[in-house]
């Protein structure tokens, strides 16, 4: 299985820095997301997610390091966390770590929202 590293980009439109390791399971989604074709960003994301636990069934050290995004990037992460959740309850090894800046209390409610409402461990930690 490839890795899967996409470029951030800041334009009109931001995406973020996507590092995914195949080997490591190392995971990470960093910078912003705000995007106007958000499901077509992140569909290969999930599509890569799906296959790593299906084939390798390997860890996954998943980090969210983001600074901003917008709703339907929102609706997105909580798409990955579900996919992580299952996994984890289906045997697989999964920590999640979701940074956020100290003074944005937005993106660390959002995490303890995830958290809550999936019942599955975030570890939220602020910079």
């Amino acid at each position: 299985m490839e890795n899967l590293i996409i470029e951030g980009v800041k334009s009109t439109y931001f995406t973020p820095q996507v590092t995914f390791n195949a080997s490591t399971g190392e995971c990470s989604i960093a910078g912003e997301s705000y995007l106007e074709d958000t499901w077509d960003f992140y569909k290969p994301i999930l599509a890569w997610l799906k296959q790593y636990t299906e084939e390798v069934k390997g860890p996954i050290n998943f980090t969210f390091d983001l600074t901003y995004y917008n709703t339907s990037s929102s609706k997105c992460f909580l798409d990955i966390v579900k996919l992580l959740k299952d996994y984890k309850e289906s045997g697989g090894n999964v920590t999640i770590n979701w940074k956020h800046p100290e003074d944005d209390e937005d993106i660390r409610e959002e995490a303890e929202d995830y958290k809550n409402f999936l019942g599955i461990d975030i570890n939220i930690i602020a910079y």
